[in-house]
């Protein structure tokens, strides 16, 4: 598969989009200890990318109007006590607007989330579909989510979907998978999820013999009253076939007043451009990568500035996946459901140079 296909399926994916767990939204029915809210996102740009290659022929003046880094959704979820159990349920579904001069009206519906749960006082089980551990806390922790991103790679700026955000130039994609995850109550600050995926395959015939492992540990406490503070480290491990996949993520964030500090970054073996789902073709090539943003906010106003990179290669002591991206943002908050996104992007690798300009609104409930 050449690159250019290679990153349409992966821009498939990570079409995808990422949220947070469900969050409480609109509530529809709140009757006899029994929930169901909605939740959703809608969010457009215009974006203008200008492409200067090593080769003359791959320059790009391209304007578009486009998705930001996560897609549409609109989302559903269940909660009910029974017997001293607190069982629930999200379902979402994630929508192109990028369509019509490719797919006529295919519009790319995609269910990413399906999953139930139960909660008691010893933690909660998830059992279904769901976002990944390794690497999820340090793409949920972008500043970035609800801007759009780079599109330096090949397929990018012309891609039916979203863009990339920081992925590739920071941190991997943490794909949403059949899981049965556990996850401790939290104290004293900490909480343990751990995960049985589904393995993802080197080739159409690989042999699996046992599940993906996945784990993140959580951290999060209060120095004092402007001072929260939240650090997370994660892991996975899998083989297929004759490829093993190891990754550790790690990351911090600091709040004070205004000011919003993240650093993360990662380490990975036997994995592709975007993470699992792409796996490479040598368990010895590794990629590593990290983030460090400053987020300033007062009053309706957020101004984020932003540094990624990753680097490493698809065989051992390759660096086609080097990229690194610089990015500035601006985001107005109209009100609780509209914010105004301004953005600046230069992604950069080894033979392109992608500046890219993007105006935008993202409106959720």
């Amino acid at each position: 598969m050449n690159n250019k296909n290679r990153l349409k399926y992966l821009a498939l994916a990570v079409a995808a989009g990422l949220s947070t767990q469900a969050s409480a939204g609109l509530t529809l029915y709140d009757q006899n200890d029994t929930q169901f809210t909605t939740d959703g996102l809608i969010n457009t740009f215009y974006v203008h990318s200008n492409v200067d290659d090593d080769n003359n022929a791959l320059d790009r003046n391209q304007s578009r109007v486009k998705m930001g880094f996560l897609p549409n959704w609109i989302g559903f979820n269940f909660n009910k006590e029974v017997d001293g159990l607190k069982v629930g349920a999200r379902s979402s579904f994630w929508v192109s607007i990028n369509d019509a001069n490719t797919n006529l009206t295919d519009s790319m519906i995609d269910v990413r989330q399906f999953y139930g749960t139960v909660d008691a006082d010893w933690g909660q089980v998830l059992v279904g579909k769901d976002f990944s551990l390794f690497g999820r806390s340090n793409i949920l922790g972008d500043e970035l989510l609800l801007g759009y991103g780079q599109v330096g790679s090949d397929g990018l700026v012309d891609g039916a979907n979203v863009s990339f955000g920081n992925i590739g130039t920071g941190y991997l994609y943490p794909f949403p998978n059949a899981q049965i995850t556990y996850r401790t109550p939290k104290q004293n600050g900490f909480q343990l999820a751990v995960g049985l995926m589904d393995p993802s395959k080197s080739s159409a015939g690989s042999e699996e013999s046992a599940p993906r492992l996945e784990a993140e540990l959580t951290f999060e406490t209060q120095l004092s009253e402007d001072l929260p503070i939240k650090a997370w480290v994660s892991g996975m491990t899998q083989s297929s076939g004759d490829i093993d996949s190891n990754g550790f993520a790690y990351g911090v964030n600091v709040k004070f007043s205004g000011l919003s500090v993240t650093a993360s970054g990662f380490n990975a073996t036997g994995v592709g451009t975007a993470g699992l789902a792409n796996l490479i073709t040598s368990d010895n090539a590794d990629v590593d990568g990290y983030l460090v943003q400053a987020a300033y906010t007062i009053g309706s106003e957020r101004l984020v500035v932003s540094y990624g990179e990753n680097s490493g290669g698809t065989a051992s002591g390759a660096n086609d996946l080097d990229a690194q991206n610089t990015a500035v943002a601006w985001f107005h908050t109209v009100n609780d459901n509209l914010k105004l996104v301004a953005e600046y992007d230069r992604t950069e690798s080894d033979t392109r140079e992608t500046d890219t300009i993007a105006l935008g609104a993202v409106l959720t409930w």
